[in-house]
């Protein structure tokens, strides 16, 4: 019976009949006997494939590995001859798991190449540096002869996570938050020390300045006892002075009477007092005083 086959666009296909290829193309389209043909789809459009794998890193720490690469087959007729793509073209399946195995294959080569690299570091740097690791798995698996030798090429690798054992992600955990929290005690005591040296600058300035003010009001005692003593010698010597005037001019009043007669200075005398009687509370003039100066 006399058949249709349809190819998809993304699958380069092969038509066998009677063991000899009698078409071949993208998208190939197509009737055929179904007792004599056979029809080979080869996939080209890219396929991206999950892995997870556990490697032992160079201090002999587990670290799990999960990831993505993307590839596509480049060569067809080196996929087809070494894969069986054969498909059963009543159920729309391929008669072999060879297509269902290349992913696996190409997750084996890249974990190969990803072990020696892990191998060289310590669990800290392999955890640090899993997008260079990544970078430069690619590189290697890309170059490399072995995907070449089965017609596929790798457009993309890259690592979504790559994470320690539960125990050792603890340890680690518990060793960075020690480190920070002990940052932050630093933080803290630097600064308290910062503000204990500022208040300390306050102290010490307002010691300066009350230092300061002593000095001047030190100073300024100095000014006001020099400025004392030499009002005090002033109004001395104006004293002294108004004292030698006084004397003088008492001495000047009284030369006027010094040939004067003693009766006539004690005459003058009971007149001023008298003149004065409203200021004198008691005055006693004894009949022996009175005869004594009148006979001297």
């Amino acid at each position: 019976m006399l058949r249709f086959y349809k190819g998809q666009p993304t699958d380069y296909i092969i038509k066998y009949s009677g063991g000899n290829v009698s078409g071949r193309g993208t998208g190939l389209s197509f009737f055929y006997w179904p007792y004599n043909t056979h029809v080979v789809a080869v996939p080209t459009s890219s396929r991206d494939v999950n892995f997870v794998f556990t490697e032992v890193t160079g201090n002999f720490q587990s670290v799990t590995i999960q990831g993505q690469c993307t590839f596509r087959i480049a060569n067809v007729d080196v996929a087809a001859s070494l894969l069986n793509f054969t498909l059963d073209v009543v159920h729309g399946k391929y008669i072999s798991d060879d297509p269902d195995r290349l992913p696996q294959r190409i997750t084996n080569i890249i974990q190969k190449e990803t072990r020696g690299e892990i191998q060289a570091r310590a669990l800290e740097q392999t955890l640090s540096d899993s997008e260079s690791i990544a970078a430069t798995v690619f590189e290697r698996v890309r170059n490399g002869a072995e995907l070449q030798a089965i017609g596929v090429e790798l457009l993309s690798v890259y690592f979504v996570a790559v994470k320690p054992t539960p125990e050792v992600a603890k340890a680690l955990e518990a060793e960075h938050r020690e480190t920070l929290l002990r940052k932050a005690d630093e933080a803290i005591y630097a600064r308290r020390a910062a503000a204990v040296e500022e208040e300390r600058k306050i102290k010490e300035n307002e010691l300066n300045t009350d230092i300061t003010l002593e000095q001047q009001r030190e100073k300024l005692i100095a000014l006001n006892g020099n400025n004392t003593l030499q009002e005090a010698e002033f109004r001395g010597k104006a004293l002294v002075e108004e004292g030698e005037y006084k004397a003088k001019a008492i001495q000047m009043e009284l030369g006027a009477y010094a040939n004067q007669d003693p009766r006539l200075l004690l005459a003058l005398s009971m007149r001023s007092m008298g003149d004065n009687a409203g200021k004198i509370g008691n005055l006693t003039i004894t009949t022996e005083l009175l005869a004594g100066l009148l006979g001297k």
